[in-house]
């Protein structure tokens, strides 16, 4: 009888250590600090260099962005040549640990791709860094994947004698890592995770200049190897940021898990569209647009815009975009200026004590509004211009939310649930 009872006895204590443990994972949160690399904070920032000038640089990285996007969305474009957005468009750097022991990195955050990649001894074509080149030899928990894994099938790949999987995966501005896929352990902060798959680079090259200052890319994408999906059944598949602009002196926000999750007063949802053919990419329905007391329509259905962290500019159909603009010269009243800065379509000289008339972007079920001199407009050179572009063409049908349009909002990702959530938010606070 007493063997029986500590039978149960046991069998209860497990189902309660698996409760706990359970509840412990659903708990399971991280918060990271993201760096604009314009920023004070920044390796990259250059004091030299004036706010007007910073801004051009990232509209101008932004424009290069665009472009591979819309090369990542051709029909033409093979999955044996996976191009996905360059990394000169990167714009928020985060710290991450790998190994054991943990080493620190520092890399691009990039919505627009999946996989995470350092580069590895012993490089055979690297770019200079800072930091020592990550040695897998002495991790007490790396290990090499094989060719016949999963996750080797989701990349460009050969099959060496060796049976390793050695992976190839470029950008859109020529830049591009090699090298063998592998698992490994990986700390945010404080959270350590185990086995995570990740590419040791032996053969990186970065499009970008000051590329010593970074080591690597972490891909938040929605494909079978960014970091969301690697975690997402510990997480619930929930991510967040909150972004601040290159001026402020303080970090804005990446948050994962529990910690991510919006509420409250004031936030709006829309339903998140998947695109089996371009599953990295976050995408949305725009609906219209509203100026003062009019709107304009796009009068289109389905995914049509992509939620971009990467990409400074807004970019729309161009269409769609010279109805927008009429009514934002109409509400401005104002005479923009011939031939703007590059990439800039509309701008205007700079007034004290303008009065803007208030934006509304609206999509599936959520209106969310734009503070005109904190989203949409920056002063370059005594010109305010409009942080809304056009594409050059109408033929791809889609548009992008850039990341300026999404300063001081928190930006809100449920993958399990398939909506997209939006709330204004002071980005210093959170």
């Amino acid at each position: 009888m007493h063997k029986l009872v500590f039978f149960y006895f046991a069998i209860l204590c497990s189902l309660l250590t698996l409760f706990f443990v359970s509840a412990h994972k659903s708990q399971y949160g991280i918060s990271i600090d993201l760096i604009h690399r314009d920023s004070p904070l920044s390796p990259f920032h250059n004091s030299s260099m004036t706010p007007s000038e910073s801004i051009k640089n990232a509209a101008l990285r932004s424009m290069s962005r665009s472009n591979r996007v819309l090369l990542s969305l051709d029909a033409n474009t093979t999955l044996g040549s996976t191009i996905v957005p360059d990394m000169e468009g990167g714009e928020y750097l985060m710290k991450f640990y790998i190994g054991t022991p943990l080493v620190e990195r520092l890399a691009f955050l990039d919505t627009g791709s999946d996989l995470i990649w350092v580069q590895c001894y012993p490089c055979v074509s690297c770019f200079a860094q800072n930091s020592p080149i990550f040695d897998p030899k002495n991790s007490s928990t790396f290990k090499s994947l094989s060719c016949d894994t999963n996750a080797c099938t989701f990349l460009s790949h050969q099959c060496g004698n060796s049976r390793e999987c050695n992976y190839f995966y470029s950008y859109g501005d020529n830049s591009s890592t090699s090298g063998h896929l592998g698992i490994e352990t990986i700390a945010f902060e404080n959270i350590t995770i185990p086995d995570f798959v990740f590419g040791c680079g032996l053969n990186n090259s970065f499009a970008f200049k000051n590329e010593n200052k970074t080591t690597g890319i972490v891909g938040l994408g929605g494909g079978p190897l960014s970091l969301i999906s690697q975690v997402g059944s510990e997480i619930g598949f929930i991510f967040s940021y909150c972004l601040l602009p290159p001026s402020e002196n303080s970090t804005s926000k990446l948050k994962i898990g529990n910690d991510a999750i919006i509420s409250g007063k004031g936030v709006v949802s829309t339903p998140l569209i998947t695109n089996s053919s371009t599953p990295t990419y976050y995408y949305v329905n725009l609906k219209g647009i509203t100026v003062g007391q009019k709107t304009v329509e796009t009068g289109e259905s389905g995914g049509n815009i992509i939620i971009d962290s990467g990409t400074t500019l807004t970019y729309l159909k161009p269409s769609f975009y010279n109805n927008f603009v009429v009514l934002v010269k109409e509400a401005i009243g104002v005479d923009t200026i011939q031939n703007p800065p590059s990439p800039y379509n509309f701008c205007f000289i700079n007034k004290a004590n303008m009065n803007f008339p208030s934006f509304e972007f609206h999509f599936d079920g959520a209106s969310v509004p734009l503070d005109a001199t904190k989203n949409l407009f920056t002063i370059i050179n005594d010109l305010y211009c409009l942080e809304v572009v056009p594409f050059n063409t109408d033929n791809i049908g889609l548009a992008i939310f850039g990341n300026k349009a999404q300063i001081d909002i928190q930006v809100g990702f449920d993958l399990e649930g398939k909506k997209v959530s939006f709330a204004p938010t002071d980005c210093t606070k959170i």
